[in-house]
């Protein structure tokens, strides 16, 4: 029987191989130091190429792991060896520009751990428990820009897309009184 695709780990780290943001959803590393030792063995591994035009693709203890890095972040998504190579970029490819989106194309680790709380947003709305749920950093992007729209903040202090949905929340609010 076939299954869907699926990922089993998301890793954001930064230039010296230091977590930003990651999330796994496989048992293949039980324990935090299992996890850590993974990062460290395929930053090491990847940190000589240059993966920053495109991505890259390497097997690592019998993972498909593509990469991309992009000024001191470098993006990994790590599959099992039976997955499609292809269908692992794409979600790849779908973090890296939602990314990107969010932190308005300024993407460097000072920016990412200042927008923590949406690149774990972005993790979240790309996969669940492994399953890839979007690839789409556009479809991305604006599920995360949702979430954290503050609707208390003044108007005036709000970007238009964050203006809008206030609008709408409060229409939708008052078409359901």
């Amino acid at each position: 029987m076939e299954s869907c695709p699926s990922v089993k780990n998301i890793l954001l780290l930064d230039s010296e191989g230091n977590r930003v943001a990651v999330k796994y959803y496989s048992d293949d590393w039980p324990t935090n130091s299992s996890k850590e030792a993974f990062e460290k063995s395929v930053f090491t591994k990847t940190q000589k190429t240059n993966a920053r035009t495109e991505a890259e693709i390497t097997m690592f203890e019998n993972n498909i792991v593509i990469y991309k890095f992009a000024q001191d972040l470098h993006f990994f998504v790590t599959g099992g060896d039976e997955e499609n190579e292809l269908i692992i970029s794409t979600v790849l490819q779908g973090f890296f520009d939602a990314v990107g989106l969010l932190l308005r194309g300024n993407v460097d680790k000072k920016e990412a751990l200042e927008n923590l709380d949406l690149i774990l947003l972005c993790l979240d709305e790309i996969v669940d428990g492994g399953i890839i749920l979007e690839t789409d950093a556009n479809v991305i992007a604006g599920k995360v820009a949702s979430h954290s729209v503050d609707s208390g903040a003044p108007l005036s202090e709000q970007t238009i897309s964050q203006a809008l949905a206030t609008a709408r929340e409060h229409l939708t609010r008052s078409l359901l009184k």
